[in-house]
């Protein structure tokens, strides 16, 4: 017969020694960032879009009550280099952020070229999160 109060105590133990040595691998999308987006040919030229993402794994919990603001220093790009500048393509594009792998209201978060801004909201990031910025811009050609 098992003594089932030690062995709560056991899983116990071990939840939190795993929670102090948790770290996440680089993430690197080299794969799919290699391949383009194919152009789209319509009658007067042809649309192609321009796909940047920017990945950054939050390192500590982030408490909203206050809002957030991110630096685009903290966040790398599809090679795993430190991102310099959020690329934004204003009128002719689009930003998508990913909390955990959900796409987030646009209302909740300003961009800009250098920070991403979170508004106050009663909720916490977690540490290990992946926070993810997907911005997609069209040209013509």
């Amino acid at each position: 017969m098992v003594n089932h109060r030690n062995h709560r105590k056991i899983e116990r133990q071990c939840a939190c020694d795993c929670e102090d040595r948790f770290t996440w691998p680089r993430i690197k999308a080299i794969a799919v960032s290699s391949i383009p987006p194919p152009p789209v040919n319509f009658p007067d030229g042809t649309i192609i879009p321009t796909i940047n993402r920017y990945f950054y794994i939050v390192t500590s919990d982030i408490n909203l009550t206050n809002g957030a603001t991110l630096a685009v220093s903290q966040f790398w790009d599809d090679n795993g280099n430190p991102a310099t500048e959020f690329m934004i393509f204003n009128p002719n594009g689009y930003v998508n952020l990913y909390i955990n792998a959900v796409m987030q209201e646009g209302g909740i978060y300003t961009l800009t070229p250098t920070s991403l801004t979170l508004s106050p909201d009663n909720s916490t990031i977690y540490r290990g999160t992946p926070i993810i910025i997907e911005s997609l811009g069209f040209s013509t050609k």
